[in-house]
Formats: C-alpha cells, structure tokens, sequence
C-alpha cells in the first residue's frame, strides 16, 4: 500500500491546528528558543521553490528543537508594502492593498500544507495601519532624537519604477529590480542617522554568532578609517579646504586638490575665466551615479577651478580641481592628491600633466628610479622635511601629532558608512508623519493622531512625483500649530523600516498602545536563530541591528543585538538564474507536492545538498527520496502489531544482545549521533542520508526481540519527525502513541558504548584487486582471519590453480593474496 500523504498530511495539519500543538508559552523561558525566518514579500500569488528552501529546512531545525524540550517560538508573516507588491498590482491592474491580501491568503494556505510548525497566532502583516502606526511611531521617536532628518541631496533615481533608491538597490549602475540604468537626481529626501551607530555597529559584529563573510561586508560597508583631517587655506579668501586622509605620511607629495562638483567652496572660490567650464563640467557629470563615478576603470575627468590651496606641511601652493571621482557623501567632499602614491590620483595627474612627487620610498629602490606607476603599500619617508626616514607608520602618527602642535589638523576617524535614506516617492509604503507648515516649517504629526493612513482611492501609478502628492484629500490638511493651510509629507518609507522591528511585533502582534510588548520582548530577544539571505548584509541585517539598538537607548529592550545567530540558505536557481516572480523563472512547488506529498519536497529540498550552498534546480532525484518514504511507511505498518505493552529501555548493555540485535543498536546508536550533529549545523542532507542508511539496516528487524524493535523504531521516528513531520506523526502513532510526538520531548541520547564496532570489514585482494569485503571480528591476527577468507568462494576463485607468492596483511585494513601462473 502507496504511503496516503494526502491523507495523513491533511490529518495531522488539522490535529496540531486543533490542539495548538505549536503554540508558545511566553511565560516559560527556562529554555525559549526564538528562531525565525525572514519574512515573505506577498508580490506574487504563489510560493516558489526558493521559498520552501528557506522555509522548509529552517522548520526542520526549529522542530528538531521542540522534540529536544526547548519552547520554541517560530512564527510567520508578510513584508507586504514595497516595490514588488506595487509593481505587482501596476501590471494587473488590481489595488495594491487587493492584491497583496489575496496573495497572503493563497501563501498562508500553502505554508499550512507545507506543514510548517508556525505559531498561526503570531501572524502578522506589515501593510495594516495597527502595524504601520508603529513604523510612524518609531519615525517620530528618532526625529525628537535628531536622528530622522530631510534635507537636499544627490540621490540615484529609477527612471522606470519613478522612485529613489538606495545605494544597496543599484547594481552595476542600474536598478536591481528592473535592470534600467540609475541616474541622479537632487531632491529633499528623509533620512535615518545611522551614521551616529557606525562605531557600535561596528563593534558589535564581535559578540555575535554570524558568518565570518557578512560580518565582513558589514565592516567594510561601515569602512572605519583612522587617519587625520587636515585644512588646505584656499589662497586670496579666509576659508579653508578640509581633507581627511589615512596617509597623513604622504602629505609632503600633495601636488593638488580635488573637491566635488558639489562641494559648497566650488562656486566661492572658482576663478571668472574657470567658470564656465565649471558649470559646463558640473552639467556632465550630473546624472552620473556614484557608483559610475568611482569607477576604477572609467577615464578620469576634471577641470581646475584656478584657485589655490596652501599645504600645511611645506607651504606650497598646489591648484585646486574638481572632479567626479571626488564624492560629497563621502568623507568632507574634498580629496588630497598624491598622486606617486595613489592610483586613482597617478592616473589624474599623469593625464592633465600634473606633477609627481616621491615622498615615500619602496625597499630596495632609489630615489632616483623613474616612477611607472603609483607606490602605494608603506615605506620610508623621503622630500618630508623633519620626518625625512621615518618609516610610514611612525612617520603618520608623528606627521598628526605636528598638525595638531601647530592647528593644521587633528586626528581623525572616518566612516564609509552613510545615513540611511528612507523616503520613496511611491505609493505602497507607510506614509511619513511630518506635516510642512509655510510658517511653522516641519511639524511632526501628534502621537494620539497616529496612524497616518494611506488612502486606498489613489492614482498610484508612477508619475515622478509621490502618487500621494496626488491626492488632495490626502495631501491638503491645516497646520496642527497655527492653523494655515499645510500639507502631509508625500513621500512613504523605505519597506527596510517595516523590517527593521518586526521580530519585536511578533511576540504580541495584537497589541495596541504599543509598538510591542516590551516586557516579552525583554526576555525573548534577540532571535536565538534567524534564517534568511545573504544579500541582505548591508541592508535589512544592518538596519535591523542600528534600529534594535534605538529602542535600547530608549529603553524598550535590553538586548544589544537583534539575531544572536545567522544563517544564510544558499540560492536556488534555475538554468543559472535566481528564481524570481520579476524574471518569470519560478518552479511551482505545488506540482511535486500534489503529486509526492510535502514530505517528500521537503527532505528532497534538504537532500539536494549543502543547505548553505543552494543549487540548480533539478528533480532527477525526488523519486529516491519518494521511495525512502514509501519503504518507511511500510516498515512501521509490518511492525503496527508489535505489543504495545512492551517498553524499551533508554540503553542496553551490548554484550546481552544477538549479533543480530547488536548491529541494530549500534545503527541506531551510530545514526543518532550523526543525526544529532548534522541537523544541529544544518547539514541536512547528510542527516537524511544517516536515516536512508538506517533504514536499510532496519530490514533485519525481525531477527531481534521486541524490545530492541520499539527501540529502534521510536528513534527512527524521533529522527523522521523533523524532516518528515507529517509522517514522523503517523509512525509514531503506528507505535501505539496516542499524543502528537511534540507534545513531550523525546531523547536523542545515544549510547557512546555502542558507537565501538566489534567488527570490521578487511578488504581481500587479490594481486592488489578488490575482490571480496569480508567482516571479521576486531584485532583479529591474520591466524584467525585466514580460515575465512580461504573459505569464501568470491576470493578463492581468482586464487586456485595459482601459485601464492605472499600474503600481505594489515590488521582490520587488508588482506592482499599475492599470485602467479604455474
């Protein structure tokens, strides 16, 4: 009889629903265990097979927990604003707000097929007002602070999807999510200060358990720079250019100095005959994006603005140019070119005809030898006055210690990292609470009047500005200070701020004077294991830890950090390509559940290989995995009459037992162990293998007493109901069990004992061929092994007739039979 997974799976689903079998006792945190998995974009009307990837597997480690006696939290829910959800809704034709609450009613469906263990009364979505009132809140919370801000600035721009987007969203010069090129764009845009987090954020990465590679983009997202600011006087006027720099040991090589085109000094000190090629400069470089502009590989542009700039250090004079690759987000906007010592700057200098000076010399060169590229590694100080032959390291700590003797400079650290830009001029997002006041300026939006909502009658198709601008009922309101006619903030926020918390809502999503229960959220965070992708390093995972770290400071959790330990999945992709709705390349996993069950996909998904790795989608061996399913549930119904009286033991002393009943114990015991590690480390592929080995030693059951049968039988299914819960279930009920398997920790103990063979199998050679493997006990001497192998006809027939040269014999490795023609 074909294993019934409809039946069973729809059976058990209704069981754990019913008996809320997974709900979680906040209350109890002897051994809490929050896991989580990042939550779903409802964009599209289906899950993809990537999807059950993350998804399934995570469930998998979450409930091999809960059978371990943690209290495990594992809850689900919907990242329903954004960009795909709008452009979802711009291509059918059907609201946003429509479509996305019938896609998460179709996804929660198939979630409950996959036989999650999700607390369903956790669920939440971040498109409603009882949610998004708190992304408002949080907002106001940070602009009492000084730490949400709007202000000009060059931002990149999506000429398709009409929005802006943060340096995160654009690769290689375009859209990630479209694929049209970025161009910039000077708007006031709002801001979150992340910038006053860079050092703690940075520190942090230490005291948590995340993979070593996204704790590095994390820190080279943040890019500390420890080095000096150092003030250039800009001849013929009383200001001064500022430049930081992390070689102040080179300083005596400036030969000039770069600001960008949009630095505030360029109008004030560009000489009359320069100006117009300034402006004309300025105007090219305009739609450039940053990420174009600081190509190592793009032909390197400026013009002089005829104004000159003293260095500190010596007292020369050097011309003063602006350029693209100098960036006004980055550092003070201004760049001290070296350029014997700077590629980017080599490359400047050698095509404008600007001078070259060597002011660090390479070990086992002379001043002397010609300079065919920039130096830039460290080195000994030359044409540097007073620290002529200091080696760079002392040379830069002397060098900063003179510049702030004489007020040329001071000692300074600098961060790559920018604040982060939260304003979309689109319509599916939470609205900004600021409301602009002709008179008053910026007027926040009282608590007691949160939530803003977003009006569901908008024209919310792209335009270039905010679809809410659009709206006059929306838009139009009276200023809550004075009276006069005012209007809300049309922008909405990045979907990263719905994102940023929500792990924090889960705990009591239902709560409603208060973004979340902050005594739960003081016991139950951080995350004890958060599960998602590796791409959101420098964006959801860096946002998430500086906003945690907010509502510390204010008081609303206590933790530092918001995920204790990470884990990527890898990608699956298929012919190459990451599965996404926007590409159209999605495998719909309902196809192989229908026809094999979804226990069956899931321990597919985790036998495909290393959970960290992903892989091309292929379905060559789903039908294996099906058959493991099959011959298991044909396994326990051979055994379905086995005594229900008879109780096993936790262990068994191996020497009381058959041979017979030895090699299952030890099986079970060798699995157990395996079992233990690999799910534990989320290699599930090696622990489904563990079982499929298992299995095939447990067709010898029948030779064993019934004790050592409910023995190895329970274990299988404590080690089933992880990967397969729907049929781990079943079998354990087979057993005569007549609660769920969760409903009471179970042992994964194994018994070290019997982790010792007594046995082993000598590889018999003949000639150095492999001819036979023949199991002998332990440490036998070749006296005692000989009889047997002389007697087993696989050997025997490539040795009689034939005269033995030697035998070569190493104890418990091989038995080698050397030969030869009489």
């Amino acid at each position: 009889m074909r294993y019934p997974f409809d039946l069973i799976e729809a059976k058990w689903q209704k069981f754990w629903e019913e008996n809320k079998v997974f709900k979680t006792d906040f209350n109890d945190i002897s051994k809490k265990l929050y896991t989580l998995v990042m939550f779903i974009y409802p964009s599209g009307a289906k899950l993809h097979i990537g999807h059950w990837y993350n998804y399934g597997p995570t469930d998998s480690w979450a409930r091999f927990k809960k059978l371990q006696g943690y209290n495990v939290f594992e809850p689900m829910g919907y990242d329903a604003f954004g960009l795909p959800a709008e452009n979802y809704a711009i291509k059918t034709g059907i609201h946003p707000f429509d479509s996305t609450m019938q896609n998460i009613n179709d996804i929660r469906q198939q979630l409950k097929r996959m036989g999650c263990m999700y607390d369903w009364d956790a669920e939440l979505m971040t498109c409603v007002p009882e949610y998004y009132k708190w992304n408002q809140w949080i907002f106001l919370q940070m602009y009492n602070r000084g730490l949400a801000y709007r202000k000009n600035a060059p931002v990149n721009w999506c000429p398709k999807d009409q929005t802006v987007l943060a340096n995160e969203q654009v690769q290689d010069g375009a859209c990630e999510r479209c694929g049209t090129p970025v161009i910039q764009k000077n708007l006031y845009q709002w801001f979150f200060k992340i910038t006053d987090y860079a050092e703690e954020l940075l520190q942090g990465l230490d005291k948590i358990n995340w993979p070593e590679k996204t704790k590095t983009m994390q820190r080279n997202w943040i890019g500390k720079s420890e080095g000096a600011e150092v003030y250039f006087k800009v001849v013929g006027i009383d200001d001064e250019i500022k430049v930081f720099t992390t070689r102040p040991d080179t300083l005596f090589g400036v030969t000039y100095v770069v600001l960008a085109p949009e630095h505030p000094l360029v109008d004030k000190i560009t000489k009359d005959e320069f100006r117009k090629s300034v402006e004309d400069y300025r105007d090219s470089i305009k739609s450039l994006t940053e990420i174009e502009r600081t190509s190592t590989v793009k032909e390197k542009t400026g013009v002089p603005t005829g104004a000159f700039a003293i260095n500190p250090v010596n007292g020369e004079k050097v011309p003063v140019w602006i350029a693209d690759y100098a960036l006004i987000t980055y550092g003070t906007g201004a760049v001290m070119a070296v350029p014997a010592h700077d590629e980017r700057d080599f490359e400047f200098a050698s095509k404008f005809n600007l001078p070259i000076k060597k002011v660090i010399l390479q070990n086992g060169t002379n001043e002397s030898d010609e300079l065919k590229s920039a130096f830039t590694e460290v080195g000994i100080m030359i044409n540097s006055g007073q620290f002529n032959g200091l080696k760079s390291d002392e040379g830069i700590q002397k060098v900063i210690d003179y510049l702030e003797q004489n007020e040329f400079g001071k000692r300074k650290i600098n961060y790559r990292l920018r604040d982060w830009l939260i304003s979309r001029q689109r319509y599916w997002g939470t609205p900004i609470p600021i409301i602009h006041c002709p008179k008053c300026g910026e007027v926040p939006v009282d608590e007691k009047d949160l939530p803003v909502e977003l009006p569901y009658d908008v024209d919310f198709q792209p335009g270039g500005e905010s679809p809410l601008a659009r709206n006059e009922k929306f838009i139009n309101i009276k200023c809550p200070k004075c009276g006069s006619d005012a209007k809300r903030d049309p922008d909405t926020m990045d979907t990263f701020v719905d994102s940023s918390w929500y792990y924090l809502r889960y705990l009591n999503p239902r709560i409603s004077d208060a973004p979340f229960d902050v005594e739960l959220a003081k016991k139950w965070t951080p995350v004890d294991m958060y599960v998602g992708g590796a791409e959101h390093a420098t964006m959801h995972l860096l946002y998430a830890r500086f906003v945690h770290k907010f509502l510390r400071d204010i008081g609303l959790v206590n933790s530092d950090e918001p995920f204790q330990t990470l884990v990527h999945q890898g990608t699956i992709t298929n012919q190459g390509a990451k599965m996404s709705k926007s590409k159209g390349n999605v495998v719909n996993p309902d196809d192989f559940t229908s026809k094999y069950g979804s226990d069956v996909f899931r321990m597919y998904l985790m036998f495909m290989g290393p959970y960290d790795q992903g892989g091309d989608w292929s379905d060559k061996g789903i039908s294996g995995v099906d058959r493991f399913v099959q011959r298991t549930y044909e396994l326990f119904n051979q055994h379905k009459e086995l005594n229900k009286s008879v109780k096993s033991k936790s262990k068994y002393e191996i020497t009381s037992l058959s041979d017979s009943e030895k090699k299952i114990y030890r099986k079970v015991n060798q699995t157990l162990k395996k079992f233990n590690e690999e799910i534990e480390n989320f290699r599930f592929n090696t622990a489904i293998a563990s079982l499929m080995e298992l299995l095939n030693e447990l067709k010898n059951l029948e030779h064993c007493n019934d004790e050592i049968k409910v023995y190895a039988l329970e274990r299988f299914a404590f080690m089933l109901a992880p990967v397969a819960p729907h049929l781990g279930e079943e079998c354990w009920q087979t057993l005569g069990k007549e609660n769920s398997i969760y409903q009471k920790p179970v042992t994964f103990d194994f018994d070290k004992n019997a982790l010792i063979e007594d046995t082993v199998n000598l590889a018999v050679q003949v000639n150095g061929k492999l001819r036979a493997t023949i199991e002998v006990p332990l440490n036998s001497e070749q006296e005692a092994v000989k009889p047997i192998i002389f007697a087993d006809g696989r050997v025997m027939k490539f040795v009689d007739g034939k005269k033995i040269v030697k035998e070569i014999f190493v104890k418990n490795k091989i038995y080698n039979i050397v030969v030869k023609e009489n």
